[in-house]
């Protein structure tokens, strides 16, 4: 027909043909109708799509994030619609505008199908566009997913090798567990191809499948070990990084490498490959600045590490390749600096000789002189960890990283001071102190409460001397001010209280602080009230110390002066002039006259607002009227405080379980500690809704009497006894854990026994762990009992950190031994012995402390033990 239009001729059409047509029909019809066809059907056509620079371009031209929105939304609604095309010419120009839509965060999943379409297409740019946007648009919680690994499967067998290659990015790029099974024995088999091309592609794949499936890591060993004979850069550093990948997660195939291979093949193998490349000359392929393939020596450095690490025999045979690279590699460019850090970890990492480790230990300290802020701060955070393996070695440079306290970059900053304390020993201290105090000084408030932390523990621990000791603390208060951590005051006043000779240099140092503002430096404030209080006496009426300035003309109202300036300032915390206040009336009994103005401003406390302060106030000012016959005696000066410290003996001595202590001991060997820090809090008198207690006792052998003191507060509140009261007898192993305690009170679970009988009886069932007490009279002694604990559990699980504590009244002494061990396996028992004496005849009452690790988390249990039989003669 169209060949007739185009003769208009008519005459030559069939008769048949032309019986159809109209006579009237002209030529001038027939080319109408026809256009009108054609512009009908030009119409309904899609026009070609945007291409991906033009897109890129209107997406940066929207000036707000409004218009950037319309115009993605815009273009997305074009490439669905174009979607539904299914022979659609711009599928590959439409999947690579909607991947740079996926990168700026828009939706995109609805082009999955349509990169599925392009993986399926002969063209290799429809591949790769596909193969691409398979790898950002699916995941493996896709179904869609699933789809791919037949189209996978057939690529991997492709003539192509770059159909191969794009094939196996994509699968070790979203290969899910269930597709590397499927797919591994194809990646293995391309392992072997003699396409180095492939092999490289292929062994990088295998590394992708065996960080998602680590058990198919055996597969690929037989074609592994043949990839280190390769000549060529980039497979043998895939197959480095292979072998790397799998010593580190496998301990079997580490072994595999070490013993199977032997030493005489992977390791001389590894320091062959690594010296050729440091004694090869210059080579364009491989060379960056000046450093033969510095990717490839890195890695080998790394797997030499690895292989090395506690291995006496690999590491011998790695010593001489690691000194020559730390001596020939140059160190102008960063290249170079790379390579001799991975050295150095390497190095530090195995059984290297020990001048070599110095030599490591110099490399660092070159990179602490490097202009780069990221080379030295490299070097300070690995010597950070190698400083307990050589210390000597890095003391050398304790002048450098000193300098490093200064550096304008924070992270710098505090990497030097975490290393300096770490090089801080007895003989340095004072050298070290003097120039960590000036850093504390100019230091950001965020450096100063761990500088001054460690400031104290360095100091408590290397100290030469009392003295010095006291001067780095006030040092520390004045210069850390409201920064220090809170046990810092106790720690001053503890030494302070136990260094007699110094008290004089103390006040009158503290002195000269608090004349000052303090309102920035609350725990110096609180110190240096609480040591006036005490020694006020010796600041005004005691010999100056001769190197310490003595106060001019200073009299009790200068004094006075002070402290109403601290009482009164709004400044002050309410701790501080709690500490003030209790100064203050102390100093009524060390002065010698002035009571009166110190009366007049205790009694302006007893309506303050604050609820601790007015209590304070009252009692107080009672010790000046009802109870001034008292206060002489109430005031007086503090003993020595003792520190506390772990004994040796004793059975307070045998902590977790230390089996080799003697348990018992004569009393003249168990002396309680005065202020027994560690058992103050026994068990827990805030959680039992008991009052704090001052001095506890310890637990010790029976021979040891308990100290009278009828004013301390009952240990166990709450007990009905029938005894004269006397401090509470408390037996503790270790110190309690701090759980949140839950309490679990048991009357009356136990019945009298018989004399000389044994009685076994359940004093705590729960969750799983059971207590039985075996209770029987002393043959010798009527006046002894003695419990033998047994906790079992019954749950699947292990307890740890079990810890069992018992409190008797006052008229009792306990004796603990040691527990058989912390750890109760399921199944399993912990055994305890208790020892329970008498001073007088009564019944025993019993509080006891459960706490231990279960698989819910930390446990706290308390209950009460009642009715064992009456001690003393029956």
């Amino acid at each position: 027909m169209w060949a007739y239009y185009e003769t208009e001729d008519w005459s030559v059409l069939p008769p048949e043909l032309n019986r159809r047509f109209n006579p009237a029909f002209n030529m001038a019809s027939l080319k109408q109708a026809f256009n009108e066809a054609v512009e009908r059907v030009s119409t309904v056509r899609m026009p070609a799509p945007t291409r991906l620079r033009d897109l890129i371009r209107q997406i940066r031209a929207a000036r707000t994030a409004a218009e950037e929105r319309t115009v993605v939304n815009k273009e997305c609604a074009y490439i669905r619609s174009t979607f539904r095309e299914e022979d659609s010419v711009w599928r590959c120009r439409n999947i690579a505008k909607l991947l740079y839509i996926h990168m700026l965060g828009y939706p995109a999943h609805f082009g999955q199908l349509e990169c599925l379409k392009l993986i399926a297409s002969p063209r290799f740019t429809d591949k790769r566009i596909g193969y691409l946007g398979a790898m950002l648009l699916l995941d493996e919680r896709q179904d869609v997913h699933l789809l791919i690994t037949n189209c996978l499967k057939n690529d991997l067998n492709s003539s192509t090798q770059f159909v191969i290659g794009l094939a196996l990015c994509t699968l070790g790029a979203i290969a899910s567990p269930g597709m590397a099974r499927d797919l591994a024995a194809e990646v293995e088999r391309l392992m072997k191809s003699p396409n180095a091309y492939i092999r490289k592609k292929a062994a990088l794949c295998a590394f992708r499948i065996i960080r998602r499936v680590p058990e198919l890591m055996e597969m690929f060993l037989p074609a592994t070990r043949s990839l280190l004979t390769e000549k060529n850069h980039g497979v043998l550093i895939t197959g480095v990084t292979l072998i790397t990948e799998m010593c580190e997660n496998s301990i079997d195939t580490l072994n595999h490498f070490k013993k199977e291979c032997g030493h005489r093949e992977i390791v001389p193998n590894l320091v062959r490959i690594l010296k050729n490349l440091i004694l090869a000359g210059y080579s364009p392929e491989h060379d960056v600045s000046g450093v033969s393939d510095p990717f490839l020596q890195v890695k080998i450095l790394r797997l030499l590490r690895i292989l090395g690490h506690n291995d006496v025999d690999a590491s011998e045979a790695m010593n001489d390749i690691l000194a020559q690279v730390a001596t020939n590699t140059e160190t102008s460019k960063n290249v170079g600096n790379t390579i001799l850090y991975e050295t150095v970890l390497s190095i530090m990492d195995i059984k290297s000789e020990s001048g070599l480790r110095v030599l490591a230990v110099n490399i660092l300290g070159r990179f602490l002189l490097n202009n780069d802020k990221n080379i030295r701060y490299v070097a300070l955070n690995t010597l950070l960890k190698t400083v307990y393996v050589d210390t000597s070695a890095v003391q050398r440079h304790r002048s450098t990283i000193l300098e490093c306290l200064k550096d304008p970059d924070v992270s710098i900053r505090r990497r030097a001071m975490e290393l300096s304390f770490a090089l801080v020993n007895t003989s340095n201290i004072r050298n070290m102190m003097k120039e960590l105090l000036l850093f504390l000084e100019r230091a950001d408030p965020e450096f100063k409460a761990q500088c001054s932390s460690n400031i104290v523990m360095s100091a408590e621990r290397y100290a030469p001397n009392k003295r010095w000791h006291l001067e780095t603390l006030f040092k520390v208060l004045v210069a850390a001010g409201n920064y220090v951590r809170d046990d810092v005051v106790a720690c001053t006043i503890q030494l302070i209280s136990e260094t007699q000779a110094q008290q004089a240099y103390a006040v009158n140092a503290l002195w000269h602080a608090l004349e000052k503002d303090t309102f920035d430096k609350q725990p110096l404030a609180q110190v240096a009230t609480w040591c006036i209080g005490e020694y006020g006496d010796l600041l005004l009426y005691g010999q100056p110390p001769e190197d310490v300035e003595a106060p001019v003309n200073l009299t009790e109202d200068d004094v006075i002066d002070v402290y109403q300036r601290l009482l009164w300032s709004p400044q002050n915390t309410v701790i501080t002039k709690q500490y003030t206040l209790l100064s203050l009336t102390k100093l009524s009994t060390r002065f010698q006259c002035g009571n009166e103005k110190i009366r007049q401003i205790i009694d302006t406390f007893g309506s303050n607002l604050h609820v601790e302060l007015q209590q304070r106030g009252i009692e107080f000012s009672q010790l000046f009227r009802k109870y001034d016959h008292l206060r002489p005696a109430l005031l007086e000066r503090m003993p020595p405080m003792e520190t506390a410290k772990p004994q040796a003996n004793g059975i307070i001595g045998m902590v977790n379980g230390d089996q080799d202590v003697e348990e018992e001991k004569p009393a003249a060997e168990v002396s309680p500690s005065a202020d027994s820090s560690a058992l103050l809090d026994l068990l827990g008198s805030s959680d039992l809704g008991m009052p704090s207690v001052s001095s506890p006792t310890t637990a010790a052998s029976p021979a040891v009497t308990p100290v009278n003191n009828n004013d301390l507060l009952d240990l166990l509140g709450g007990l009905d006894l029938t005894s004269t009261p006397a401090p509470a007898s408390v037996a503790q192993i270790q110190s309690p854990s701090a759980f949140s305690p839950t309490n679990f009170l048991v009357d009356g679970l136990l019945s009298s026994a018989p004399q000389n009988d044994v009685q076994s009886m359940v004093i705590f069932d729960n969750a799983g762990l059971k207590i039985t007490f075996k209770v029987e009279r002393a043959t010798d002694s009527p006046d002894l009992l003695v419990i033998n604990m047994t906790a079992v559990n019954t749950n699947a699980t292990p307890l740890t950190d079990f810890l069992f504590q018992a409190a008797v009244p006052r008229t009792f002494q306990l004796q603990m031994l040691s527990p058989s061990g912390t750890v109760i396996p399921p199944s399993g028992q912990v055994t305890q012995v208790l020892k329970v004496s008498s001073l007088n005849n009564g019944t025993l009452r019993m509080r006891l402390r459960i706490s231990y690790t279960g698989p819910s988390g930390p446990v706290l249990e308390q209950t009460e033990v009642n009715n064992f039989p009456l001690m003393g003669v029956q």
